[in-house]
Formats: C-alpha cells, structure tokens, sequence
C-alpha cells in the first residue's frame, strides 16, 4: 500500500475526535495518490458533540459533515485509536446514514502501522498513538464537489477516585488542519444517583447548567476554530453541602502541584443567606451624558434584585458624600422606594472625593448598624481619580485600611481608561475583592448588573482553610489567608505546590449566616503523579499574574523580574508583557555568551520581525502606568490571568501577538507553543525546543536522525518520547537527563 502525505492531515481532520481520551484521534490513510492543488481539500461544515453520563456510563456521539472541493472522487482507511486504558462497551459508525463495520488489530499491528506510515510519509505526528489497539474501516467513496456526514458512536465506563470524575474528549486538531473548523461544540449532560457538584473545565470556557442537585449540563461552543487543546471535564458527586475535586501532578524527587475546586450543593427554592450591602456610586461633573444614565439603571436592577432580609445603603459622591438612610436599612418596599427617588435625583456635578464616600461607606465617625456574621461588601463605582480630600494613594489606602479592621470587601468599578487604577486596584487587594474596568465601548449598565447577579446570594463567607497530616502547601492561589467567599452557582478554585505526601485531613469552615460551619474531607497527596499535566501551567499563570501585580502596584525588582521570566517560559506562560521580559533576558543572555542562540524560545522572534519588541516593550511600560488605557488593559489582564481557572485564560492579550516572518506570513506567538508533560515547547522557526533545554544548556546533546533505527530505537524504549517526536522532524527536548536532537 502506498500513502498520500498531503491527504492524511486533511482526513485526520476529517473524522478526528471520535474518543474520550486525549490523543487518541482518528485518521484516513489514502491507498493512491491522488494530485490536487490544496493540501488540505476538505471543509468542515460542522462538527457536533453531545455526551451522556449516567452515573459512570458515557456515551458519545459525534456528528460531522464534509464537503469535498475537489474534482477527484476520494477514499481511503479510516484508523481509529482506541482509549487508551478505556473499556468500550460499544462502539458504532455510520457513513451517510449506513452502518459500518470496522476491524481491531491490537497494539503490535497498529504500531507497525504507524511506523511505516512515519517512514513513507515523513510525517512523524501519528507518532502518539503508539501502543494503542486500533480499529479500521474502509471509507468510500467521497464524491468531487459533495458533502459526507459522518456519525460515531461509543460506550465507555468512567472511573471515580475519591468522589471525582474526569472526562476527556480529544480536541487537539491544529496539527491536521490548514483552516479553521466552523463550528464546533461540545454538549455533556451528567446525571448520577449521587450530588453532582464542581463542575469544571480546565481546558475550555464553558458554560455549568445546573439543573437539580443530580444533574448538570456543560457546554463549550466556537466558531471557526482551530482547536489545539483537549477538552477535559472535572466534576465531583457525594451528598456533601460543598463538592470538591482534588487533583495533583508531580515529578518524581520534586514539590507537587494541587488543584482543588469547591462548589456549594444545588440549592432548591428560595434559600439563601442574608446580607448587608453597600452601594456607592461616583456622581462627579465627567459621569455627566450616558456614564451616569447608565449606572443609575444599573443600581436600580441591583435594588430591584435584593431580598427583603437583605441590609443595604446607597452612597453617592462628588465633592462630598450623601447617603440615602442614616444607617443600613432592610431591603422592605418602602425603603426600596425611597433609594429610587434618591437614584432618580442624583446629578452629575463636582469633584471626586474618594476619601469621604469609602469612610461613610465602611462607617465614618456614625458606624452603621450590621448584624453580626452577616457578609457585608462594598460597590464601589468611579470614573475619576481623585481630587478632593485624600489624593495620595498610599495616604488613602493606609486611612481606609484604619477605617476597615474587619477587612469590608471593596468591589470597584473603574469606568473609562482616566481613572487611578493603581488605587482601585490596592483597594481591592487590601479587602479580598477583585476589580472590574469598563472601557468607553463596553455597557456599564450591562457589566454592574451581571456582576451583582454573581455575587447576590452568598453561602459561606469568612473561609477558613487548613490541613492535617504530613504534607505542607505553599505558593497557594487565591492566598488561604485571603480566601473570597462562596456565593450561590460558583465554585473556588485553589491552585498551589505541594511538600510531603500521603493521605491527609482536609478541614473547611466558613460562616452560614451566624453559624460557624465546619466541613472536614479525606484528601490524597501523592509521591508521583502524571496524568493530570494541565495543572502546573495553571499554577504558574497565577503566581505570574501575582508577581507582575506587585511589579505594577510596587515597582520592578530584579528577584520578581527574574521569577517572572523563569516560570512564563518554562510553562508557556506568554503574554505581551512576559514576551518582552522573556526576549530581553535571551538576547542579553546570547549577547554575553550565557545562551546557544539555537537554545532561545522567543528571542529570535526579532529577526523575523523588527516591530515585535517595541510593541511589547511599550505594552510594558503602560503596564506600569497609573492611568490611561494601557494601564486599564494590563490591569484587568494582570487580574484574569492571577484568577486564571482554564488554559484559555493563561493566555491573556494574545490578540496582540501576531509578528510577521521574514517571507510576509502573520502568526501568532501562543500558537507556536504546546504543552507536554507539564512544561512548554516553542517553535523558534528552525524546530521545536523544549523550555527545560535552557536548564541543560552547557549538557552534551544526543544526536538522531529523524526515521532512523536509533530513532524507532528511542521510541520503543522510552514510551514517553512520544509526545516529543510526535511535534516533527526537528525537535530539541529533554527526558530523563538526557537532551535529544531529532534532525532532518
């Protein structure tokens, strides 16, 4: 048999993703060449996902449409992968409507077919489905100019570990397609006779539907896509009044990384904890127009919204402060009203004195009446800096942290790009609360609104995190000192490195109303762990989002510049501002003799494109800035990528990464880059290189040709090469000690 290099990206594409675990896509290898003008000739019309779960049972369907462009009437093997360490109970495929029947080999005739298809085709990406069984059937015929619909499905049986399940369904395309996917979308439907709770994504943006305390719905949609990720599910089932998913991964002789997820219990009908809430809102002469008629509407959906054992207050402010209540008052029609009038009333004129609205806000000289154990935060809304009273930001920021000793959580709302964001942005730091921006373009009415709808029924407040046992956490994010609350429909995801190991006694407490609630759970730590490799890149987009936080808020150190560069470029942690860092540091360390210039990731990004680092060292320096847009822009990424939950929020201004080659072809930095077993490997334009290389940097390296003996030779006696050898014909990488240079 003979095989068409071109037509089997193009077919991978065409009938990928049909398991539930990662890399085990399917592919066609075609038995004639056939020419064409393309490479890649097939069009995806959609691709469409929808699983359901039955306690441990999942079945998956997949339903996909294709149209052939060409003139030629096209056909071929289907290859199917199967999961590994999955236990199919059944598996079925329709082509245009009709059954079809595929034939097993086992794993020794599948990777001698991989193999062949490596040396004939010079194409090593198959290469990571070594040591699976495969499944195959014969695919024809493709008419010219025609769609085909392709449908599969398959049973699987999941496992449970310790009240956690995890599902994977396989979405990495990039490498099989030229262009991008129309339309896909992933659809799970759980159902189980136990709780469900904590559903997550760390893969993929998705949206939790929670239908009863035993049902629940994902669902991630994209248009015209090019997927280079797996979607990966995570969701815990238990009778608990709080769900929580806990997982490790950690290399051996090193600290662990952990990541936890908790979620309160589905909540039927109109329980809820009450709270006490202040509004205050920034009334000065520049919220004059459409600013002010917009956060008028939005306050009024925010009180329109409130229960009636609810405290609340409404402060507005230019020059001075006016409250409408004397102190806060229970959400009750009459006084519902009365804060409508006085919303009604409010007039855009003055200064801005931030000083006299936070002190009313959280006291002033009259303190306000709260009920004991009850949550009490702070809106915060302002488009100014400010002008009257207090100015100086640390001034300011030590006078509210006198007024505040039970750390009031302050929301703030900075609306347009001339405002203080340094000083929004301690405010909300120093009270465990984090900050929104709303650009010129953006509806205020719109953000503030939604906002509120998150955080309008609280479920425990004032957390409380320990551990006991043998084993210590540190570099925890969100800090456990400065844990936020648990409001109704979210869920709080805590990321951070381990030491020691074993099983250990995990203990929560957190307020229900007046009542100290305490929650203890049975939480393993292991020795070793590899599967679960998406949580050390999200552990380092946190701490990088932290430390170029007290780099903006607190000026440059060399010892967090320096952890900065170290921790984006090993995880693959790429941004506009840790680019600029991460080009810097390799082209003074090349400069100086420190660095193989062969060795740098992104360093020779800047003999392709002479623009690319002024770009990023101006982003930089706006970075730093108090105000302006850019200061805005870096704030609210700073923030996402220190609250970062998915890969696709490590990735922050990514829109603004694109360089253009020496031969005019625009790419983008975030799309030269994978992540393998934990770490990132870069595509500097000669090949791939391993981030951990640099480490290695004075190590002699071990030479291979590309499809020799000595290479299939490494691939069979070392199993996890593969995903190496697997990115292409030139890679650079390290695994067990030793660097490997695979050459063309």
């Amino acid at each position: 048999m003979t095989y068409n290099k071109l037509f089997i990206p193009c077919f991978v594409l065409m009938l990928l993703l049909v398991t539930a675990f990662a890399g085990a896509d399917g592919f066609i290898v075609m038995p004639e060449p056939i020419p064409v003008a393309a490479p890649f000739p097939l069009e995806v019309k959609y691709h469409h996902v929808n699983v359901d779960i039955d306690n441990l049972s999942a079945v998956t369907t997949i339903d996909q449409e294709f149209y052939n462009p060409t003139s030629y009437r096209l056909e071929g093997y289907y290859i199917f992968p199967k999961p590994e360490n999955a236990v199919i109970t059944k598996f079925s495929m329709q082509i245009q409507g009709k059954n079809v029947s595929a034939e097993l080999l086992d794993a020794g005739k599948a990777r001698s077919i991989y193999e062949d298809i490596v040396r004939k085709m010079k194409d090593p990406a198959l290469l990571e489905y070594v040591g699976r069984d495969i499944y195959k059937v014969r695919i024809f015929p493709i008419e010219p100019y025609s769609t085909k619909r392709v449908t599969i499905a398959y049973r699987e049986l999941l496992t449970r570990d310790s009240g956690s399940v995890m599902y994977i369904y396989p979405l990495n395309t990039e490498k099989f397609s030229a262009k991008p996917l129309n339309d896909v979308s992933i659809v799970v439907n759980i159902n189980s006779d136990d709780n469900v709770h904590s559903v997550y994504s760390p893969t993929h943006e998705i949206d939790v539907v929670q239908k009863g305390p035993k049902n629940a719905t994902a669902a991630f949609e994209e248009k015209s896509t090019k997927p280079d990720v797996d979607f990966k599910l995570y969701y815990s089932m238990g009778s608990e009044p709080f769900g929580i998913s806990h997982y490790a991964y950690r290399e051996s002789g090193d600290d662990g990384f952990f990541f936890m997820n908790l979620s309160p219990a589905y909540v039927t009908g109109n329980t809820y904890m009450p709270k006490d809430i202040t509004f205050v809102l920034d009334t000065s002469g520049s919220m004059a127009g459409e600013k002010l008629a917009q956060a008028k509407k939005a306050l009024l959906f925010c009180i329109h919204n409130l229960k009636p054992d609810d405290g609340f207050q409404i402060i507005r402010f230019s020059a001075e402060a006016e409250q409408v209540f004397p102190a806060l008052q229970k959400a009750n029609p009459d006084n519902i009203d009365k804060a409508k009038s006085f919303i009604k009333d409010m007039a855009a004129i003055g200064g801005t004195n931030i000083e006299e609205a936070l002190g009313l806000a959280l006291g002033g000289d009259e303190k306000m009446e709260r009920d004991a154990g009850r949550p009490h935060m702070i809106v915060f809304i302002t488009d100014g800096k400010p002008t009257i009273g207090q100015t100086d930001t640390e001034k300011l920021i030590t006078v509210l942290k006198k007024v505040n000793p039970k750390t009031t959580r302050i929301f703030t709302f900075g609306i347009g790009d001339d405002i203080n964001t340094h000083l929004l942005d301690r405010i909300t730091q120093q009270t465990r609360a984090y900050r929104s921006y709303i650009l010129p373009d953006q509806d205020i009415e719109l953000e503030i609104s939604s906002f509120y709808s998150k955080v309008s029924s609280p479920v425990l407040s004032d957390l409380e995190i320990r551990l006991e046992g043998g084993v210590t956490l540190s570099r925890v994010y969100p800090d456990l000192k400065n844990l936020p609350d648990l409001f109704k429909g979210s869920s709080l995801s805590l990321i951070g490195r381990y030491s020691g190991q074993g099983k250990v006694n995990f203990i929560l407490e957190g307020n229900v109303g007046t009542k100290r609630k305490k929650m203890e759970y049975e939480l393993d730590f292991p020795k070793s762990e590899s599967e679960h490799d998406f949580i050390p890149p999200l552990w380092a987009a946190r701490r990088v989002g932290f430390l170029l936080d007290a780099i903006r808020l607190n000026g440059e150190e060399k010892e967090l510049i320096d952890e900065v560069v170290i921790l984006s470029r090993k995880y693959g942690i790429i941004t506009p501002y840790t680019s600029y860092l991460i080009v810097e540091d390799e082209e003074r360390r090349t400069a100086s003799s420190g660095l193989e210039k062969r060795y740098q990731t992104l360093g020779n990004i800047n003999d392709l494109d002479d623009e690319f680092r002024e770009k990023n060292a101006e982003e930089y320096r706006d970075m730093n800035s108090e105000s302006g847009h850019g200061s805005v822009q870096a704030s609210k990424e700073v923030q996402d990528l220190a609250m970062a939950t998915n890969k696709t929020q490590t990735t922050q201004g990514s829109d603004r990464l694109f360089f253009k080659k020496k031969d005019g072809k625009i790419m983008n930095i975030t799309q030269q880059i994978r992540n393998i077993q934990g770490r990132a490997v870069y595509n500097n334009g000669s090949f791939w290189i391993d981030s951990l290389v640099q480490e290695k940097n004075k190590a002699k390296v071990k030479r291979l040709q590309f499809a020799s003996a000595e290479y299939f030779k490494l691939l069979k006696s070392t199993p996890l090469a593969k995903d190496f050898l697997s990115l292409g014909k030139n890679v650079l990488f390290t695994i067990n000690g030793v660097i490997y240079e695979i050459y063309e």
